[in-house]
């Protein structure tokens, strides 16, 4: 058999490999584009998937509003409260005081994976030489991928820190994040809590579900985070109102406990020669900030960006080396947000978690500085929700 040639071959079914091919596809309706996705083609499967809230910022939901490709079913924060539990300071972001419509939103993760397949669908009706080829879960997608000749190769392969088949650098922080959804007695709509114990952040945040079914981030070292786990509803309550406190209320239900390994991976260089590497595939970061998916939703749409003014012409012949400058300067400009981002969340994971006192005191001063510095608290808030451009 032949190998399939295309001007732009992707790597990866997950949101950020769909986003960039939606992308890519509405700026390139012509350009011969594969997408190599180890998901099932079935959306029932998909919906049976990871129901897990996912924090997306608000210009998350700006870029994907350009291609139609925002859930339906999400929860907006407005009002962000971060404090340290058992010790002083504490912070509150509100959305009026950056002007925007919300601070972020809570989507669940196979929405946005469904989401984005939809959009896609639309898109590829436009799109004759689209190609979208379902494989084997359990195949070796480079190996697929030797099969096809492409100008130009996009690696959205994801996958979780310690299931990833690559490490760079980065470290492992030696922490677990519970992951569920919480009924409590009292919430705030729209409110989303960061607390900091001594073992890590624990996050109270909204849900779709309504005002008082919340989802639940909580981080802390392995062995805990596996009790808590396996500990009946009763005293996993208990535990967690110990650790987070009385501010909504009673804790009355949990349900959907799932356990995920914590680390940073990144790779320091993200192109090589004809090759990119974006989202997951390019660097797992730690969930205290919530800005992994959109870090990669970032990389996917300037990838595109950048690709558009390189294939605008199908009838021109691309070198090589004109591949190569084009992705050298998507990495360039990609530099400052992805070095940005990845130093926050690190710094953020690390700190919050020590309990050496001088650096307990300095996070308490550091959050209560955040509250009477509004300059300060706007540009991080901001970072948050749009990167570095």
């Amino acid at each position: 058999m032949s190998p399939m040639h295309c001007d732009i071959l992707i790597q990866g079914g997950g949101p950020v490999g769909l986003a960039c091919a939606a992308w890519c596809l509405q700026k390139l309706p012509d350009a011969k584009i594969i997408l190599l996705d180890r998901n099932p083609m079935d959306d029932a499967e998909i919906a049976e998937f990871d129901s897990r809230g996912t924090a997306l910022s608000h210009g998350s939901k700006l870029l994907l509003d350009t291609i139609g490709a925002w859930p339906k079913e999400c929860a907006d924060i407005h009002r962000v409260h971060v404090s340290q539990a058992g010790r002083f300071g504490r912070t509150l972001m509100t959305r009026e005081e950056l002007g925007q419509e919300a601070l972020g939103h809570i989507v669940r993760y196979r929405d946005i994976h469904l989401t984005l397949r939809k959009t896609l669908r639309e898109l590829q009706k436009n799109s004759s030489n689209f190609v979208w080829r379902h494989i084997d879960p359990r195949a070796n997608i480079e190996a697929t991928a030797h099969a096809i000749i492409a100008q130009c190769i996009v690696h959205a392969e994801g996958g979780l820190f310690k299931k990833q088949d690559w490490v760079e650098s980065g470290r492992d922080y030696e922490q677990s994040a519970l992951v569920g959804l919480v009924e409590v007695e009292s919430a705030e709509p729209h409110q989303a809590w960061e607390r900091f114990t001594s073992e890590g952040p624990l996050a109270v945040l909204p849900s779709h579900y309504g005002p008082n079914i919340l989802n639940l981030v909580w981080c802390g070292s392995p062995e805990s985070s596996q009790a808590r786990l396996e500990m009946n509803e009763t005293d996993f309550l208990k535990s967690l109102r110990d650790a987070f406190g009385s501010r909504v209320g009673a804790f009355l239900k949990i349900q959907d406990r799932r356990l995920y390994p914590l680390g940073l991976n990144y790779r320091k260089e993200i192109v090589q020669v004809n090759e990119v590497w974006i989202g997951n595939a390019a660097q797992t970061l730690h969930p205290v900030a919530g800005q992994g998916l959109n870090l990669g939703l970032r990389d996917a749409y300037l990838l595109a960006d950048k690709l558009s003014t390189l294939f605008a012409r199908p009838e021109e012949q691309i070198t090589l080396a004109q591949v190569h400058q084009k992705l050298a300067e998507y990495a360039l400009s990609r530099k400052l947000d992805r070095t940005t981002t990845i130093g926050l969340t690190d710094t953020m994971a690390r700190i919050f978690t020590s309990n050496l006192l001088p650096v307990v005191l300095a996070r308490g001063l550091a959050l209560t500085a955040l509250q009477w510095l509004p300059p300060v608290k706007t540009a991080l808030a901001r970072q948050m929700m749009f990167g570095r451009r």
